[in-house]
């Protein structure tokens, strides 16, 4: 216990900071920036998995969009564009084309962003099959028998599987350019270098060792208590989700959640309105808020909702290892 705030529970598999704290619910915020597409650049994507190095150079649009009309049929011809570059490329060059200014405006006015179709239904699928998969994992943690909540998840072990090792080697080094802004506006110390492999080797030298990207399984029922993820001295500030499940087909609730404590303020709530393969981006731990006198530290949280029907799985990117 450390000033009543964080409590950690005996004998749980990880270290992880779970709390739940009364709050009082606002109206979640959507995102919504396009680029137009008369502007498309080129974009070469190099990602380098545990067992090939695959490079692209694939036509993108960069940009973050909510729902059009045209949705289906863009999403289909990104699905394609994938296929034919393999989906390690593909999302790397996804990744590189995406709006980033944008989604840094919405990490810092909001506290999360939201980027449609990170994955597509045929990735969605695939990777929650995986769960089936136990060599794929060095720990399975059943929620109920810790006080985290009802459900299960699973940490992947190394090597990561292709898309895993894609999504986290390529979204690591536009997010360092933020999480590094985030820590000079705070004039905290920690910097982060440009490549996620530079970044790993600190946290391995510092005993963190096992990998945090992980697969979350919930059924009728299930919720996942307000927590952060912290697993050692070594910490990036940013972390992303993808939902792999469809609402309102594959299951009701379970909705994400947000919460942030701002000094001497109540909690607000943020509920995140996700489609299958849509990813957030969101702090693990803290963000910087500005105020009348300068920019302060907002304590962030983040769960699941109670599962009202179905089944529901979501992906877990990481970015620093644990104990």
């Amino acid at each position: 216990m450390k000033n009543g705030e964080f409590d950690f529970s005996d004998g749980a598999p990880e270290r992880q900071r779970r709390t739940a704290p009364p709050a009082r619910a606002a109206v979640p915020v959507a995102v919504a920036a396009t680029a137009t597409a008369a502007t498309t650049p080129a974009v070469t994507a190099t990602v380098t998995t545990s067992t090939a190095t695959a490079t692209a150079t694939v036509a993108v649009t960069p940009t973050i969009t909510a729902a059009t009309a045209d949705g289906a049929a863009a999403a289909q011809t990104a699905a394609s564009a994938r296929k034919a570059v393999g989906a390690a490329a593909g999302i790397a060059v996804h990744v590189a084309g995406l709006d980033w200014q944008a989604i840094a405006a919405e990490l810092a006015a909001h506290g999360y962003a939201v980027v449609p179709g990170m994955l597509t239904a045929d990735e969605c699928v695939a990777m929650a099959a995986q769960y089936a998969q136990p060599a794929l994992f060095r720990s399975r943690v059943v929620m109920s028998q810790h006080g985290y909540g009802s459900g299960e998840y699973q940490y992947f072990r190394y090597p990561l599987p292709s898309t895993v090792a894609a999504l986290r080697q390529s979204l690591y080094g536009p997010l360092a350019a933020i999480a590094n802004h985030w820590h000079e506006v705070l004039q905290m110390a920690p910097r982060f270098p440009p490549e996620h492999a530079d970044f790993l080797a600190r946290c391995h030298a510092a005993g963190q060792r096992r990998p945090t990207p992980l697969l979350l399984q919930y059924g009728a029922g299930d919720y996942n208590c307000l927590h952060q993820d912290l697993y050692g001295e070594h910490v990036f500030p940013l972390q992303a989700a993808i939902l792999l499940s469809q609402p309102g087909a594959d299951f009701d609730g379970g909705e994400f959640v947000l919460t942030e404590q701002r000094p001497r303020m109540q909690s607000r709530v943020e509920v995140v309105a996700l489609q299958r393969g849509d990813m957030v981006i969101f702090p693990v731990n803290r963000r910087p808020a500005q105020g009348a006198r300068g920019a302060y530290r907002v304590q962030m949280r983040h769960g699941v909702s109670r599962l009202r029907s179905g089944a529901r799985h979501t992906l877990g990117i990481i970015f620093h290892d644990a104990q």
